[in-house]
């Protein structure tokens, strides 16, 4: 193992997560190749309503969102989307764009070299005028990027309920980091998802196939092959929840009998008994009112709020005051 390895963002967040009284790892860990392909196959699921809701908000709204985007068409600007994955729903708008003949830059952000390859040669046999700029960072890092000045408009995407990965303190800090860098006058849609019977928010957290426990359960493969674990994946369980009153589902791993982890470039030793956990991911659901407060704390107007049909998601257009 590198020296590289055991100081990476992912080794510095283990030793913080499994030394902690209620062990954690961050579910944004989960997206190596491996992780970022299951994803897509959970968006596929029938359970996941998320993905189907919003790509039926897009293909809707497309026409409607790239005239903001662009005043009319009149503007040149900047299309840049947090945690792009393949690009599938921004591909609506993006066509739009094209069939437009708008001058755009589209910089797709993603913590994943491999992913943002495939959508570029994607983009690039779709639609070879495009300008296309991808960035492989973190959300912090690509935001710091855009605090450079800058001419031309800049329309910030945040889809997918990415946003309900945070909890409410962090939500908020990081759409006012959004807001701090952009300028009056730009624009941020960001997708939530709204709540609604539990039930039906639980199913897609827990599907019957049991893609979603193997995309939970990267972390730990994850772990074994960059800093040296002796996780046994096997050994080990996924349990999702729902509490309506907070909002929030909560993922958790744990170990079906009692596991000692070592990962000892990093000094880890671990004993996990049965009925011990590893907190690995929050989703968190919005209400239309806590939309707009959200919009509201971090700079913005929630100008418009686009939903499918069964009202299950919403797309909220935010202009920066």
């Amino acid at each position: 193992m590198t020296a590289s390895a055991t100081s990476s963002p992912f080794a510095k967040h283990l030793v913080k997560g499994l030394n902690a009284h209620q062990a954690f790892i961050s579910s944004r860990f989960i997206y190596d190749e491996r992780g970022s392909k299951l994803f897509q196959q959970i968006m596929q699921l029938e359970e996941y309503y998320l993905t189907r809701s919003e790509h039926e908000i897009l293909a809707a709204s497309a026409i409607t969102l790239h005239k903001r985007f662009s005043h009319n068409n009149t503007e040149q600007y900047e299309l840049i989307e947090l945690g792009a994955g393949d690009g599938a729903k921004t591909k609506l708008l993006l066509a739009e764009a094209v069939l437009a003949g708008a001058k755009l830059v589209y910089r797709p952000v993603d913590i994943s070299p491999e992913i943002l390859e495939e959508l570029s040669k994607d983009l690039a046999q779709r639609w070879p005028q495009l300008q296309v700029d991808p960035i492989a960072a973190s959300y912090d890092d690509a935001l710091k990027l855009l605090r450079k000045p800058n001419e031309q408009r800049r329309a910030v995407l945040f889809l997918g309920s990415n946003i309900g990965n945070f909890s409410l303190p962090e939500a908020r800090k990081f759409c006012r980091t959004v807001g701090e860098s952009l300028q009056t006058g730009d624009l941020f849609l960001i997708g939530v998802d709204l709540r609604k019977d539990p039930r039906k928010i639980l199913s897609a957290y827990d599907d019957s196939t049991g893609v979603t426990a193997q995309f939970n359960l990267n972390l730990l493969h994850r772990a074994n092959r960059d800093v040296g674990a002796n996780f046994n994946v096997d050994a080990w369980g996924f349990y999702p929840l729902y509490n309506p009153e907070t909002g929030e589902v909560r993922s958790y791993l744990y170990p079906r009998s009692e596991q000692r982890v070592q990962i000892p470039q990093l000094e880890i030793d671990r004993t996990f008994l049965v009925g011990d956990t590893i907190h690995t991911e929050v989703s968190r659901k919005y209400s239309r009112a806590e939309l707009d407060s959200l919009a509201n704390a971090a700079g913005f107007d929630n100008e418009e709020v686009f939903t499918d049909s069964a009202g299950n998601f919403a797309d909220a257009l935010w202009v920066k005051q």
